[in-house]
């Protein structure tokens, strides 16, 4: 096996620690009442982290599943990379907006806000579920 594909194997690995990890702790902060702007920036960071570090993993295993010479990974891999920005530069500045509104408009921005955190967590599900999929169905 070569140097390459060693080193997709772990950034997989990575990619795959860092999607499960970020679900695992989004999915207790939704006992959070997200009823104080600390509640939302609390989980704005960690959702502004987690889409951080999916990108570097993500772009890392796609350049190394290229160099290995898998393009087809290689071009899944990217793909995650580019839907950890595009989700970056959606919720976070949404979940700044109704953070911000917390305290003005309370009846609409925690729902809002909630559903926000609710649907960060269904796509991070999605994208681990397609992971590790498509892991399955490259090792037939």
């Amino acid at each position: 096996m070569s140097a390459a594909m060693f080193a997709a194997l772990f950034f997989t690995v990575a990619l795959l620690v860092t999607t499960a990890y970020f679900i695992m702790g989004s999915i207790p902060l939704l006992i959070l009442r997200h009823d104080t702007p600390l509640d939302a920036r609390f989980v704005r960071a960690f959702f502004n982290v987690y889409y951080v570090a999916a990108f570097i993993t993500a772009t890392a295993t796609a350049i190394s599943y290229a160099f290995a010479s898998r393009l087809g990974v290689a071009a899944g891999a990217a793909a995650l990379a580019l839907i950890a920005v595009v989700l970056r530069n959606r919720i976070i500045p949404k979940m700044d907006a109704l953070g911000a509104q917390i305290q003005v408009d309370y009846s609409t921005a925690i729902p809002g806000f909630r559903r926000t955190h609710v649907t960060a967590i269904v796509i991070n599900v999605v994208q681990l579920v397609v992971i590790v999929w498509s892991l399955i169905a490259q090792g037939r």
